[in-house]
């Protein structure tokens, strides 16, 4: 058994490695751009992690600077923000059939699905809640 293991390890060591293609900007990408198709370009090689299907990347936004000719991995784009900070948001509380909505300050940016702080301008509390796909806050 530990002879058979020794072989398919060394055999995996010894293999020619496999080439894939792998994304990478064709110009710098600032932190915060939606990222275009003409923005990119694939690269053959092997980089473990990196993205490698343009429709993951097109409509995308990048979380950091993206520069060209680097690949671009999972936590480098995201999806776009619908919330910046300082933006107004309306607060909503649901259990059961009860509705609370209350009138907010972001604290934070993100996107629907995406925690963020929010300042309750009324009783000024800071509470956390998730972003909502029309811009509202829902806090639990």
């Amino acid at each position: 058994m530990k002879l058979a293991l020794a072989c398919l390890t060394a055999a995996a060591l010894c293999a020619p490695p496999a080439w894939a293609d792998y994304l990478i900007p064709l110009r710098t990408i600032r932190a915060k751009e939606i990222v275009n198709p003409e923005d990119l370009a694939l690269k053959k090689g092997e980089i473990l992690g990196a993205l490698s299907d343009p429709a993951d990347v097109t409509g995308m936004e990048a979380r950091v600077s993206l520069y060209a000719g680097r690949p671009l991995r999972p936590g480098d784009i995201g999806p776009p923000a619908i919330i910046e900070r300082n933006d107004l948001v309306t607060l909503i509380f649901r259990q059961g059939v009860l509705s609370i909505a209350a009138e907010g300050r972001a604290l934070g940016r993100g996107a629907a699905g995406e925690a963020v702080r929010v300042m309750n301008l009324s009783s000024r509390t800071t509470v956390t809640g998730r972003i909502k796909e029309d811009g509202s806050v829902e806090v639990n």
